[in-house]
């Protein structure tokens, strides 16, 4: 997949490598933050052979690090300036290391991003014996023709979301059941292949290696939903500074991902142009004074807009939190169109449970959950990541969901549960030789 792996089927080899030698760091390539965590191992993570392993599988593993440091050279959840990214994932590595008391020579990255785009896979074969096995899975896995998803990007995740054996489907794990047909539903999920190539390479000249890549929409989806809204049908919008992600998940498994290239920046640029500040003024004040929903008593706070200009004049300016509010809403509204629309065309209305789960730093504007809940029309409430083993207190908020996602990945991808050989020989069909050769480049 890329230059430095033939597959991603290397990389996990990798990531098994590292988890044996008990510590691995995690980084949340971001464009407003960059986190690391280093996680140490207590061999307690391993899946059951007999079935599927629990996706909160906290137990596993011990946060010993962490942290984060403000992010450099990234835009809209790619990189943009290789040499400022390098230098920024130095300074967060190096803290967490120093916190951890230990190097750490594997990563697992996620990001942003990257133009996702989802596909639905499908596959049927007839079983070879009385009941399934570990082959007849394969089998009916590399039996799904791949379309042809354009030049220039990369799989990400491709994952089994839904088995059927003969009429009965729903089925999670169909090994050792009997039946003659079985049929299988994937879920495929491509990006860019230059974002990916270019993360590859600058984790590269941290003198890193990488032993595993996600979506940042996937995985924050796995820390800030909780399990039924996994199990009945949730969307999670993880709003992060240079793009939005969106990630609809059914029965514990991802449907559907997608991103918005607008995101909390993008309104702390806004004030900084309306009110005339820096952008570091107009972060703090967005952080401090920000707000959606305008009251009577917002005309009347004023907000002192200091500056370092020399002016004493210009440098003593105040501003209404209405005008702030005004500011700061049309762009908020803009974002959450564009979400409104990703999610129709994904058709979340149909799902049993149309819950909405707003996480990401983005996310802790206040009057955002009663905003979006008009906009989208759902019922929206706000998300923070489920509490892992050793996780301090400081990297528990929204802005962490995709890193603590992250944490519960690395312990438990989801990916290798069906991670069987698969049997090339036996198919004369070229399209579906393709797709077994598809299935070995990329999983």
């Amino acid at each position: 997949m890329i230059e430095l792996y033939e597959s991603q089927r290397a990389m996990r080899n990798m990531r098994k490598a590292a988890m044996q030698r008990g510590v691995i760091a995690i980084l949340d390539v971001g464009s407003a933050k960059i986190a690391c965590l280093v996680l140490r191992f207590d061999g307690t993570e391993k899946v059951s052979d007999a079935g599927v392993g629990s996706l909160a599988g906290q137990s596993g593993f011990r946060v010993i690090g962490a942290a984060t440091t403000r992010s450099r050279g990234v835009r809209f959840g790619e990189i943009a300036a290789m040499g400022e990214t390098e230098r920024a994932i130095r300074t967060a590595l190096q803290s967490a290391q120093k916190m951890a008391g230990i190097r750490v020579d594997h990563v697992i990255a996620c990001f942003s991003g990257a133009e996702p785009r989802s596909y639905g896979l499908a596959g049927q074969v007839e079983v070879h014996g009385q009941t399934v096995d570990e082959q007849d899975v394969a089998r009916v896995l590399s039996a799904c023709d791949v379309s042809d998803f354009g030049h220039g990007r990369e799989v990400l995740h491709a994952q089994p979301v839904n088995f059927a054996l003969d009429h009965r489907s729903g089925l999670s794990d169909p090994r050792g059941q009997i039946g003659h047909t079985l049929s299988t539903d994937m879920h495929m999920l491509t990006v860019s292949g230059q974002a990916i190539q270019n993360l590859a390479h600058c984790v590269k000249r941290c003198d890193l290696e990488l032993a595993g890549l996600a979506s940042s929409a996937y995985v924050g989806g796995i820390a800030a939903l909780v399990e039924d809204e996994q199990q009945l049908g949730a969307a999670c919008i993880d709003m992060g500074g240079g793009s939005t992600g969106i990630s609809i998940f059914m029965k514990k498994h991802m449907i559907y991902a997608d991103a918005v290239r607008m995101g909390g920046d993008h309104v702390t640029s806004d004030i900084s142009m309306g009110l005339q500040v820096p952008m570091t003024m107009a972060e703090r004040i967005k952080t401090v004074h920000g707000g959606l929903v305008a009251t009577g008593m917002d005309d009347r706070e004023m907000i002192g807009i200091g500056g370092e200009t020399g002016d004493w004049e210009h440098d003593r300016r105040t501003a209404s939190r209405a005008e702030l509010i005004g500011i700061m809403r049309p762009r908020v509204e803009e974002i959450l169109e564009e979400v409104r629309v990703r999610l129709d065309a994904a058709g979340f209305e149909h799902l049993p449970s149309q819950q909405i789960v707003l996480t990401g730093g983005a996310s802790q504007i206040p009057g955002l959950d009663a905003l979006a809940s008009r906009i989208l029309g759902h019922q929206v409430r706000l998300g923070r990541p489920l509490r892992v083993h050793g996780l301090p207190q400081a990297v528990t908020g929204p802005g962490f969901s995709a890193a603590v996602g992250l944490c519960l990945f690395a312990a438990h991808p989801q990916d290798e549960w069906w991670d069987f050989d698969l049997p090339v020989d036996r198919y004369p069909a070229r399209s579906l030789k393709r797709a077994v050769k598809w299935f070995r480049d990329n999983w």
